[in-house]
């Protein structure tokens, strides 16, 4: 008899390959999870929109400003935004530009490889003499220091790609919700679905970035250099976030003869699909930020499950913090079954095993991440 499906898999995190083969997500299914997690992609949404908005904005208009005081009014300066910015009572954009550094310092895909090309070095060229065409001490010093202004220039590039990104993941986390309240999302594969189809749908959507100059606009990251939203912006995004990471200061040595950190990236694991919950409120915690930013928009469905919660609104920003790591474990989920070598449930045995070793591959990564947490 020939066998048309391979036997079960033997890695210790068996349980969520078969999950995965068999059409679930990597966070169980639940009316408690649903509700969670639409709730939170819901906020995250709000707050991706506006972090793609500043992120774009810095990126156009404030490129080659070198002490961008006001980088964070979108060109809507005024006192009383002034007096709130200083008195905290604003959406904390430095987790946006923290997000950027760490995609930019891990790097990976084509737009990485494209910052080191010497098309983009002309380009570049183009923008700064156009820049400081009459800017004789500005022109001296990129004689001098040579890489300085492209170096600023490749971070501008990744200012812009990550809010092309947030954009599209915006657009979808908000869908979501509409299609949630209207009754058309029913369980965690369905939020999967919805992501998948949205990644999918904008995959080949170019990545570009152009800067205006006196009227005149000039190419950055062109049409031409092909760089696409799925493979040069969000799988990078996924590596650089959701699994490498950086150490939060504070909670971790930098001490280089203490080697608490590893040596090489590849090996980092402080993305948000590993990181404790408990030391979000804490100072130097960059998600602290993002978490911050969520609780002010959560939909009053959410906000009742934590008002209901042992602790109620006592540990709020945890609780948050909780529920968007199962959120994270989600499109996670899309992004495995998307980049998977052929649909998770192929009836080809060769197929499944080429899909089974793919899948043992992403569960080696997950054995230190809060996984099984998230699902107990």
């Amino acid at each position: 008899m020939v066998n048309t499906k391979i036997q079960p898999s033997r890695h210790s995190l068996a349980e969520y390959i078969h999950r995965l083969e068999n059409g679930q997500a990597l966070l169980k299914d639940s009316p408690q999870n649903v509700i969670e997690v639409v709730g939170i992609l819901k906020s995250y949404g709000v707050i991706l929109d506006q972090y793609s908005r500043n992120l774009i904005y810095i990126s156009e208009h404030q490129f080659f400003i070198l002490f961008p005081f006001f980088k964070y009014f979108n060109g809507e300066f005024s006192i009383d935004k002034l007096l709130s910015h200083w008195n905290h009572n604003r959406t904390n954009f430095e987790y946006a530009e923290y997000c950027m550094k760490a995609m930019m310092w891990h790097g990976g895909g084509e737009l990485d490889a494209y910052l080191d090309t010497p098309e983009f070095r002309n380009n570049v060229e183009k923008v700064i003499q156009a820049k400081f065409k009459h800017n004789f001490l500005m022109l001296t010093l990129h004689k001098i220091f040579p890489e300085f202004l492209p170096e600023h220039m490749r971070m501008m590039s990744y200012y812009s790609g990550l809010g092309q990104f947030w954009r599209v993941m915006a657009d979808i986390f908000l869908d979501l919700s509409d299609l949630y309240d209207n009754g058309e999302i029913k369980s965690i594969a369905d939020v999967v679905q919805h992501i998948l189809d949205g990644l999918v749908k904008d995959a080949a959507k170019p990545i570009t970035y152009q800067v205006k100059i006196k009227e005149e606009v000039y190419e950055v990251l062109p049409k031409k250099a092909e760089l696409t939203f799925l493979m040069d912006t969000a799988v990078p995004y996924v590596e650089a976030i959701f699994f490498r990471g950086t150490p939060f200061p504070g909670t971790i040595s930098y001490n280089a003869q203490s080697y608490q950190i590893p040596s090489e990236q590849a090996i980092f694991t402080y993305g948000a699909l590993y990181a404790d919950p408990l030391p979000v409120g804490g100072a130097g915690i960059p998600p602290t930020l993002l978490m911050q930013d969520m609780r002010h928009h959560l939909p009053e469905y959410l906000h009742e499950v934590y008002r209901h919660s042992f602790r109620q609104e006592d540990d709020l920003l945890v609780q948050i913090c909780q529920t968007f790591q199962k959120s994270m474990f989600c499109v996670t989920t899309a992004a495995i079954k998307g980049l998977a070598p052929y649909p998770l449930d192929t009836t080809n045995i060769e197929e499944q095993k080429e899909n089974r070793a793919y899948l043992e591959g992403w569960m080696d990564r997950f054995k230190t991440s809060q996984i099984l947490i998230v699902n107990n």
